[in-house]
């Protein structure tokens, strides 16, 4: 019987500090999606980088990345501003920039990860990927939404907005319960 007590008095502080940190990004999250400027997101990529974002050369598998380039006043305001965001955690967290990719609408690009290099959902490398249903549902439902699939994570995703209010991007606001400094950074 008491080792069943420890267990759950062990238990117990666990699951309270993964919904505090929930709430927590949550409220990262709520901010990001008023202050982050939707209409400076959609100018950090180049044209030139989305020209070749989806080119295969046989002779350049490196095609895509090696050209991919983007407007560097726009992304420091954008990523100066993401980092602030994640100061607000009273843990180290990051918050990511993602964009869906015009003419794609099945792939997402993260434009902007930061500081510690955190995301519950980007593959290390990847250029772009498939839609991640849950941004999916942000993109086409403007809600905030907490993931935590992947063991030991929580994000907070939420709507990054344009001057017109559509809905042209999603914060991702992440951190991890157990942090490992070395294991994001590659």
């Amino acid at each position: 019987m008491k080792k069943l007590l420890l267990i759950l008095v062990a238990l117990l502080p666990a699951g309270a500090a993964e919904r505090d940190m929930a709430r927590e990004l949550d409220e990262v999250a709520r901010v990001a999606s008023v202050m982050v400027d939707g209409d400076v997101c959609q100018r950090i990529v180049t044209p030139r980088a989305l020209e070749y974002m989806f080119k295969n050369d046989p002779h350049d598998p490196w095609v895509a990345g090696d050209n991919y380039d983007v407007n560097q006043a726009e992304f420091l305001s954008i990523k100066k501003t993401l980092i602030r965001l994640s100061r607000l955690a009273p843990f180290p967290c990051d918050v990511n920039l993602w964009m869906p990719i015009a003419g794609h609408p099945d792939k997402i690009h993260v434009v902007i990860r930061n500081a510690n290099e955190l995301s519950q959902f980007w593959p290390w490398a990847a250029l772009y990927q498939d839609m991640i249903p849950q941004m999916r549902q942000v993109l086409d439902t403007g809600r905030r939404l907490t993931v935590t699939e992947k063991p030991g994570w929580v994000s907070v995703l939420a709507p990054v907005y344009n001057s017109l209010g559509e809905i042209v991007g999603v914060a991702e606001a992440v951190s991890q319960k157990q942090l490992d400094a070395h294991a994001n950074v590659k």
